[in-house]
C-alpha cells in the first residue's frame, strides 16, 4: 500500500467514503460494487488519484460488507415458520424472571427437514422453561420461530436495525416448545465458558451483588448485573465507557505487561543480549492486551484498542517511531480494513475522536507530578467538550457533569480497581486463594465510587436532552470544540463556544394559533400519540411495559418528546388500563410530570390520575380538546375497552379523533359525539380489529385519513383484512405505523391536514427492513 494511503489523508480519505456508504438508501448491486473496487485499487497506482482511490475504496470496501450481511439476514419466506437450528451458543447467556436470552452461532438450518441457507448470528429468546444447562460454549438443537430484525423507528431513541447489522445478527427470535430441543454437547474449552467460570467465581466471594456485578464488568466485561438505573447513572455522569471493558482497560493490561518486561529486563540484563528492551517491551504489550482482550469477550472496543497496540507494537519491532496521528491513522486503516461496518457504532467515534483530540489539544513533554495532574485534568475537560457534539448526536443527550466525574472516577477505575481485577483474574486462574482480598478491595473501592455517582446523578443540570442536530450543526460544534483547546498562540480560542450555538440551541419549529401537529409513535402493538400546540403537549397513552422490564414509555415516548425539543408536559391521557396502552406511563411521569392526569380506567394505571369523562373540555391556543367519551354513567359494567377515554382534537383548519380501543358498540355514541366541523383525522380504533371500524361508524364520519398504531407481523393480525378492506371500500386513506414508522400530521391553521412524514421513509437507509 502507497505512503500516500496509509498516512492522515488516505485514512480519512478511505472514512469519508466509507460515509457516503451509511447515507444511502438503498445498496448497489454485488457485481457493481465488486467492480468498484477493483478499479479503485488500480487507481493506487496514479500517484495523483490516490486520494480519491481511498474515497472509492472505502465505498466500495464498506458497500459490499453491508451487501453480504444484508443478504445473509433470515430469508423472507422463513419468518413466522418454525426452523429447526443446530448451532453453538455465544457470549454469556442473560438469565432473567421471564426469560433467558442468549446468541446462538448457526452451523446448520431446517424447514420441514429440508436445509435451508441459514448462517450467522442469532438473537433469541427462551421464555419461563428455559434448562439450567443453557451455558455458555454449549452447542444446541433448537426449534426457533424467527423473524428478520426489524425495531421502532420514531422520530428519537434507539436504532436497533443498524445495531442489528453493526454486530451481525441475521435474525430474532424465541424458542419454540419441542421435545427435540435438546443440548448436543458442550466444547471442551472455549472463552466464553472460561468468562463464565469467572463471573461465578468473583459472584462467590464478594457479598453485596451490585459490588460483583461491577467488578464482574471491570474484569471480564459481563454486565449481565447492571440494570437500566446503573446505566442511566453511568449516562448522567458521563461515564459509561468505564463500566463495562474499555479500550482504556486494554491499555492497561498492556501497560502491565510492559512493566513485567520491564522488571524481568531490570532484574536480569542479560536478556537484553538476545531481544533489544524496546522490542521486548512491545511483544509484552500486546501479548498481555491481546490476552485480556479475548478473555474481556473481543468487544468492538478491545478490538479497536488492540489494533492500535498492534500499529505501536509492530512499529517498535519495525524501529520506526511514528508520530501519534499517524499511528492513530493507521489504526482507522486497520479497523476499516477488518470490519468498516464498525463506523456505525457510536464507540467507534467516541473512541477516534475521542483521542484524535486528546493528541491534538493536549500539550506534552513534563514529567512532573503537577504536568501529570494539569493534563490528567485537562484530558477530562478536552473529552467531555469533545465528545458532547457525538453524544447528542447518536445518544440526543449530554453529561453536564461528565469532566468532573471522569476526573475522579478515570484514575480511580484505570489505575486502581481495574489493576486489581486484573490482579484477582490472574489469581482466579493460578492461586485463586489471594483473589479473595484483591476482590474485596476492589469491590469497596467500587462501591464508593458508586455512591459517588448515584449522588452526582441527582445534581441539578447535570445531564440534558437535546433534539438531534443537523449534519452542519454537529460539524460546527466539533471545529468549535477544537478551536476552544488549540494552543494558547492561535487567536479568539473563547469564540469556539460561539460554534456550539446550532447545536446546544436548535431551532424548533412550533404549530401557529389554532395550529397543531400530532405524532403517532412507533411502539408495535400499542399506542402512544404527542399532541402539540403552539405552546403546549399532550400525550395520549404510552405503550407497554413488558415482563422483561422492557418500557416503551422510557425507550420510545421520551426520546421522541426530547427530539421534538419538549421539555414541559402538560397533560398525559391514558385511554384505558390494558397494558399496551399504559405500561409506560409511570416511566414519563417520573421523567416529565405532567400538570394533569386523566385516564379511562383511573384505577388500572400505575399512576395517579382523574377519571376522564364525557364533556371534559380545555383550550390551549386556539386549539379545542373535547373529550366525547366514556359517559359518567359507563364507567362501570362495561368492558375495559369500551371504557376508552376517547377525545376530539380541534384546530382552525382540521380535527383529530384520538379513538383508543373502543369497539362497534361505543362507536355510534362517539360518531354523534364527533358532529360536524374541518376535514377529520381518525385514529383507528383498537389497532383496525374486525370488531371495530364498523360501516356505520365510517359513513357517519366525513374522513380523508386514518391511522393504524399496530406491530409489526403481530399475532392478532391487526389490522384485520375485513377492516382494512371497509377503509379501502369508502376511499380512505389508511397508514400504519408496522409498515410506515411514526407517522407526523401536520394539522395548519388555514389548511387540510396533511401527512407530514414516514419516519421509516425520512430517515431511510440501507440497514432498515
Amino acid at each position: 500500500m502507497t505512503a500516500a494511503l496509509i498516512g492522515v489523508p488516505g485514512a480519512v480519505a478511505m472514512l469519508m467514503g466509507t460515509l457516503c456508504v451509511h447515507a444511502l438508501p438503498d445498496l448497489p448491486t454485488r457485481a457493481w460494487l465488486i467492480g468498484l473496487l477493483a478499479f479503485a485499487i488500480g487507481l493506487l497506482s496514479l500517484p495523483r488519484l490516490r486520494l480519491f482511490a481511498a474515497v472509492l475504496l472505502g465505498f466500495a470496501w464498506c458497500a459490499l460488507r453491508a451487501e453480504f450481511a444484508m443478504q445473509a439476514r433470515l430469508p423472507y419466506a422463513l419468518e413466522g415458520q418454525d426452523v429447526q437450528v443446530i448451532g453453538s451458543i455465544e457470549g454469556l447467556p442473560r438469565q432473567r424472571e421471564e426469560a433467558t436470552r442468549f446468541g446462538l452461532r448457526v452451523e446448520s438450518a431446517a424447514l420441514a427437514g429440508a436445509p435451508v441457507p441459514l448462517h450467522g448470528l442469532l438473537r433469541l429468546s427462551w421464555y419461563d422453561d428455559a434448562p439450567a444447562s443453557l451455558r455458555a460454549c454449549g452447542r444446541w438443537q433448537l426449534r426457533l420461530r424467527l423473524k428478520r430484525p426489524r425495531g421502532f423507528v420514531n422520530p428519537g431513541g434507539y436504532d436497533s436495525e443498524r445495531q442489528a447489522l453493526e454486530r451481525g445478527v441475521i435474525a430474532v427470535g424465541h424458542v419454540r416448545s419441542d421435545p427435540a430441543n435438546r443440548q448436543i454437547d458442550t466444547a471442551a474449552w472455549c472463552v466464553d465458558g472460561l468468562r463464565e467460570r469467572l463471573a461465578e467465581a468473583i459472584t462467590a466471594r464478594v457479598a453485596d451483588p451490585h459490588d460483583a456485578a461491577l467488578l464482574r464488568a471491570f474484569a471480564i466485561g459481563d454486565t449481565r448485573g447492571l440494570d437500566d438505573e446503573d446505566w442511566q447513572v453511568a449516562r448522567i455522569n458521563g461515564v459509561s465507557h468505564l463500566i463495562a471493558i474499555s479500550g482504556f482497560h486494554v491499555g492497561v493490561a498492556g501497560a502491565f505487561g510492559a512493566v513485567l518486561a520491564w522488571l524481568l529486563w531490570a532484574c536480569w540484563p542479560r536478556l537484553g543480549l538476545a531481544i533489544a528492551f524496546p522490542q521486548a517491551q512491545a511483544v509484552a504489550t500486546l501479548c498481555t492486551a491481546t490476552l485480556y482482550g479475548i478473555l474481556a469477550g473481543g468487544s468492538l472496543p478491545t478490538v479497536r484498542t488492540l489494533l492500535m497496540i498492534s500499529v505501536f507494537a509492530l512499529t517498535r519491532l519495525a524501529r520506526r517511531h511514528g508520530a501519534g496521528l499517524h499511528t492513530l491513522a493507521l489504526a482507522l486503516l486497520a479497523v476499516l480494513a477488518f470490519d468498516p461496518l464498525a463506523t456505525l457504532a457510536p464507540g467507534f467515534w467516541l473512541s477516534f475522536v475521542g483521542v484524535a483530540f486528546l493528541m491534538i489539544c493536549i500539550e506534552r513533554g513534563t514529567h512532573s507530578m503537577r504536568g501529570f495532574l494539569r493534563e490528567l485534568t485537562l484530558g477530562q475537560l478536552v473529552m467531555t467538550v469533545a465528545l458532547l457534539p457525538l453524544g447528542v448526536w447518536f445518544f440526543g443527550e449530554a453529561s453536564l457533569i461528565g469532566a468532573f466525574a471522569n476526573l475522579v472516577a478515570v484514575p480511580l477505575v484505570s489505575f486502581v480497581i481495574v489493576p486489581l481485577c486484573l490482579l484477582a483474574t490472574l489469581a482466579l486462574l493460578t492461586l485463586p486463594v489471594i483473589a479473595t482480598p484483591l476482590l474485596v478491595a476492589a469491590a469497596w473501592l467500587s462501591h464508593l465510587q458508586w455512591r459517588l455517582l448515584e449522588w452526582s446523578a441527582t445534581l441539578p443540570a447535570a445531564h440534558g436532552y437535546l433534539p438531534p442536530p443537523s449534519l452542519w450543526a454537529l460539524l460546527l460544534a466539533l471545529v468549535g470544540a477544537l478551536w476552544l483547546f488549540l494552543p494558547r498562540a492561535v487567536p479568539a480560542r473563547a469564540l469556539g463556544i460561539v460554534l456550539f450555538l446550532p447545536l446546544l440551541w436548535p431551532r424548533i419549529a412550533l404549530p401557529a394559533a389554532g395550529a397543531f401537529q400530532a405524532v403517532v409513535l412507533d411502539v408495535g402493538q400499542g399506542l402512544a400519540v404527542i399532541v402539540r400546540t403552539r405552546g403546549h403537549v399532550m400525550v395520549f397513552d404510552t405503550g407497554a411495559r413488558f415482563r422483561s422490564g422492557f418500557d416503551l414509555g422510557d425507550a420510545v415516548v421520551l426520546p421522541s418528546l426530547h427530539a421534538l425539543g419538549v421539555r414541559r408536559l402538560d397533560t398525559l391521557v391514558i385511554s384505558h388500563g390494558d397494558n399496551d396502552h399504559a405500561g409506560g406511563a409511570a416511566a414519563v411521569v417520573q421523567a416529565l410530570p405532567p400538570a394533569r392526569v386523566l385516564a379511562g380506567e383511573a384505577g388500572r394505571i400505575d399512576v395517579a390520575a382523574e377519571m376522564c369523562r364525557a364533556g371534559q373540555a380545555w383550550r390551549w391556543d386556539e386549539v379545542t380538546f373535547r373529550v366525547l367519551s366514556p359517559a359518567p354513567d359507563e364507567e362501570n359494567g362495561t368492558r375495559a375497552n369500551a371504557r376508552s377515554c376517547v377525545i376530539l382534537v380541534s384546530g382552525t383548519g382540521g380535527r383529530l379523533l384520538l379513538s383508543g380501543d373502543i369497539g362497534a358498540e361505543r362507536e355510534p355514541a362517539v360518531a354523534a359525539a364527533t358532529g360536524d366541523g374541518p376535514p377529520l383525522v381518525l385514529l383507528v380504533p383498537h389497532h383496525g380489529s374486525r370488531t371495530s371500524s364498523s360501516e356505520a361508524f365510517l359513513d357517519a364520519l366525513d374522513l380523508q385519513l386514518a391511522i393504524v398504531s399496530a406491530g409489526w407481523r403481530n399475532r392478532f393480525g391487526h389490522p384485520h383484512l375485513q377492516t382494512v378492506a371497509r377503509y379501502a371500500e369508502r376511499g380512505i386513506a389508511l397508514e400504519n405505523t408496522a409498515v410506515a414508522g411514526a407517522l407526523t400530521l401536520d394539522f395548519p391553521a388555514t389548511a387540510p391536514p396533511r401527512l407530514a412524514a414516514r419516519e421509516r421513509e425520512r430517515q431511510r437507509r440501507h440497514w432498515r427492513e
